[in-house]
């Protein structure tokens, strides 16, 4: 990895740019094309949205990587409301995957969160990867993923304390922001602003 990078705040005139660097870094990732930069899009406008936290990689000149987090709750069982975030989309560049830029930024992205006193985040994401970075499985804390049958794969919700016991004694159901969910319609109409690329069915996508 070359270390001559740079981690700052988004700016306006990042916006284009970053949803050019969602779409690709995810096009057929998950589904045929991809929705990750039109939920940026709309998510900036969000009040859940935590704009000290709206994060860019660059590097010589290029935005390579980006990160944001969304304010968020856990209902608890005992009826308290605990505040936490969630995060993503977070990507990198295609071509700068798998050398160590990921990490680097979401260590700096994570550290950044604990500095403006957050106390965990919770979010949908790969235990091979974000373990490297203390997440464990959200049950471990005794969170549940909303909406999700009890004896369901729940291996994909992570979580991460930020202040040392911040969800001790928490046990209840994560709340999704609703303004991750968008109409495709909408998402269609978005996407034709943006050079043509095929949507392909592939192998591991999680949506059709």
């Amino acid at each position: 990895m070359n270390q001559n990078f740079i981690i700052r705040r988004e700016t306006q005139k990042d916006h284009a740019a970053v949803e050019q660097l969602i779409r690709e870094a995810f096009w057929n990732v998950y589904r045929p094309g991809c929705s990750e930069h039109y939920v940026m899009h709309c998510l900036r406008d969000d009040p859940a949205f935590v704009q000290e936290l709206d994060l860019v990689m660059e590097q010589d000149g290029r935005l390579i990587g980006q990160n944001m987090f969304m304010r968020t709750v856990i209902e608890g069982d005992d009826g308290r409301v605990t505040k936490v975030l969630t995060m993503g989309p977070i990507c990198i560049a295609p071509d700068l995957q798998r050398h160590g830029y990921g990490k680097a930024l979401l260590d700096d992205s994570l550290a950044r969160a604990a500095q403006l006193g957050f106390g965990a985040v919770l979010f949908e994401g790969n235990i091979d990867f974000y373990g490297k970075s203390g997440f464990v499985q959200a049950g471990t804390f005794g969170i549940r993923y909303h909406d999700l049958p009890e004896d369901a794969d729940a291996s994909f919700f992570l979580g991460r304390e930020l202040i040392p016991g911040y969800l001790a004694g928490v046990t209840g159901v994560y709340r999704t922001p609703p303004g991750y969910y968008v109409d495709d319609a909408a998402l269609e109409a978005f996407d034709r602003a943006f050079p043509k690329k095929e949507k392909l069915r592939l192998p591991g996508q999680l949506f059709d």
